[in-house]
């Protein structure tokens, strides 16, 4: 009889563990996807904003349509793509155009006071800078995530029920060189 109840404590622990395990991997897997619901809650506040940055820019500098186009198309390319790498490339070619378009305006002291102008750049500059700390977030949790989904004895129970890795959220390797400066 004893043996029984030995057996029967050991399947309840196992039971306990596995249902630990399971509720652990689907708590980081759901704050993983909040976090990446933050990112693309901010990227769709950064291309509202766009448009209106472009018309702006455009009344001043009509003869740069290039640049505009390009604009334009960042912002649809970013809108469009799926999946985490995508999503990144998309968006570091979006940031890279944008900054043009800013490079744009320092031809024109006339853009550059307009009170437009100068209140859409700012938010934009708000909306990269929560973006970015919305990256943060989101890395932190898909670090999280993979950690516990590839450390022993979790990763059995992991692989068993077929959760997958996260992709980091990762900036293009020409945003990350300190801009020169010079006097």
């Amino acid at each position: 009889m004893s043996i029984f109840w030995i057996f029967l404590i050991v399947l309840v622990v196992v039971a306990a563990w596995l249902v630990a395990t399971y509720n652990g991997l689907i708590t980081l897997k759901n704050r993983t996807d909040e976090a990446w619901s933050d990112i693309d809650v901010q990227l769709k506040r950064r291309y509202d904003l766009i448009p209106n940055l472009v018309n702006t820019v455009k009344g001043y500098a009509a003869h740069e349509s290039g640049t505009f186009e390009k604009v334009v198309q960042a912002r649809s390319a970013a809108m469009n793509a799926q999946g985490v790498q995508a999503k990144a490339e998309a968006e570091n070619m979006l940031s890279n155009t944008l900054k043009s378009l800013f490079a744009l305006a320092e031809a024109y002291p006339d853009l550059k006071a307009n009170t437009n102008f100068l209140k859409l750049q700012d938010e934009i500059s708000d909306t990269e800078n929560k973006v970015q700390a919305s990256r943060r977030f989101y890395n932190g949790n898909v670090r999280d995530f993979n950690t516990k989904l590839q450390v022993f004895p979790t990763n059995m129970v992991g692989n068993m029920l077929s959760f997958k890795k996260y992709e980091f959220f990762q900036i293009d390797e020409s945003n990350r060189a300190v801009p020169e400066v010079k006097f």
